[in-house]
């Protein structure tokens, strides 16, 4: 029997096998024409991706050099911002922010739970002062999605720009940067677009591109300045993952083929899917506040999370993810994005019953297993 190598993390996600084989041809020279026409044809595309017309730079980076960049960019030390936190990667806009001295008003909700548009417009009308405001469009860790568009609404007549993280939500969950109001979008390459982790991706409207000019945080690296400079020649200022972007290539075309309304409903029919499956295994979503992204499950109590994703990885061949922080071995997650198929979950989530059973039933062959930490 072939064995099993199933890949249902919410990041990183399967590759289609022609970015793998484009990755694996003959190195070039990429301060060339030859990448220039590459590279010029994908910073275009993407716009089509985030929904924009503004300009979409690309970072060699994971996702989180995307997130410092929506950051330093746009503020000084000492400037008051709001972040939205619910989540480890909404704890992850805080950790930013405070590390280059902004002063952080903190909204902070219950894994699982979201932030809705009426505090947040409760907040900036007490705090006019606010520069920025940092949310999350899906926060990977709980699978909750947060209503981007209303919190856009709330900070559309403000002086604060609304800056999103959307790393594991583009390409999976509607966004609409421009019909929104959405000032700042970053994502990166390891999520719905379907690549290996190495690139990280940021677009900016005329409100928060005004903000750069003055922002004082010290940058370099990811100084949209310079990125601004280089795009205007089809380029990056620094060393580009060449081979990253050769694949970003292919799967453009293969999202642009589908066309955002089409990736946008076949997440959710899958999504759609995973729930019904998971329901009828008498399992416990996690949020009611569902993203198409992925589906976050309570694992039941008498069972060590941990050791059940253990056992599906290393013994069935069949990966999910766990639970971060105070959630880990409390929480398991099934993405249903990207190249994943009903096909995959259907094998995915049968593993994951039978696991479940015989953790349930006390099976000898699961106690013995030991984890690494």
């Amino acid at each position: 029997m072939k064995k099993i190598n199933l890949l249902l993390t919410p990041g990183p996600t399967p590759v289609p096998s022609e970015a793998l084989a484009v990755m694996s041809e003959p190195i070039f020279h990429h301060r060339t024409p030859q990448y220039r026409k590459i590279f010029s044809a994908v910073s275009e595309d993407l716009k089509k991706v985030f929904r924009t017309r503004e300009s979409v730079f690309t970072f060699t980076g994971s996702g989180t050099v995307g997130m410092e960049a929506g950051v330093v960019n746009f503020c000084s030390p000492g400037d008051r911002v709001l972040v939205i936190e619910a989540g480890k990667f909404g704890e992850r806009w805080r950790e930013i922010a405070e590390s280059h001295l902004l002063k952080v008003i903190s909204l902070k909700a219950e894994y699982g739970d979201v932030i809705s548009k009426e505090v947040v417009r409760s907040t900036l009308k007490k705090n006019k002062d606010v520069k920025a405001v940092f949310g999350t469009l899906c926060e990977t860790s709980t699978g909750a999605l947060f209503d981007i568009q209303g919190i856009a609404a709330q900070t559309k007549g403000t002086d604060a720009i609304f800056v999103v993280d959307a790393i594991s939500g583009l390409a999976s969950d509607r966004l609409e940067m421009d019909a929104w109001g959405v000032d700042v979008v970053v994502s990166g390459s390891q999520k719905g677009l379907m690549l290996p982790p190495g690139l990280a991706f940021l677009a900016a409207n005329e409100k928060a591109r005004k903000r750069i000019k003055e922002a004082k945080c010290p940058r370099y690296y990811v100084d949209l300045l310079r990125y601004d400079s280089a795009l205007q020649k089809q380029d990056t200022p620094f060393t580009p993952a060449i081979t990253i972007v050769l694949a970003l290539r292919v799967v453009l075309d293969k999202i642009l083929a589908e066309g955002m309304e089409g990736v946008w409903s076949r997440t959710e029919r899958l999504a759609k899917f995973v729930r019904r499956r998971v329901h009828d295994l008498g399992l416990e979503l996690f949020t009611n506040h569902l993203a198409n992204t992925l589906t976050a499950l309570k694992v039941p109590g008498e069972i060590n999370g941990e050791e059940l994703i253990s056992v599906m990885r290393d013994q069935r061949g069949v990966t999910i993810a766990g639970g971060q922080g105070s959630m880990s071995g409390k929480v398991m997650r099934i993405a249903h994005f990207g190249l994943v198929s009903e096909k995959d979950l259907g094998v995915g989530l049968r593993i994951l019953e039978k696991t479940l059973k015989e953790f349930q039933a006390g099976s000898k062959s699961v106690k013995r297993l030991k984890v690494c930490k």
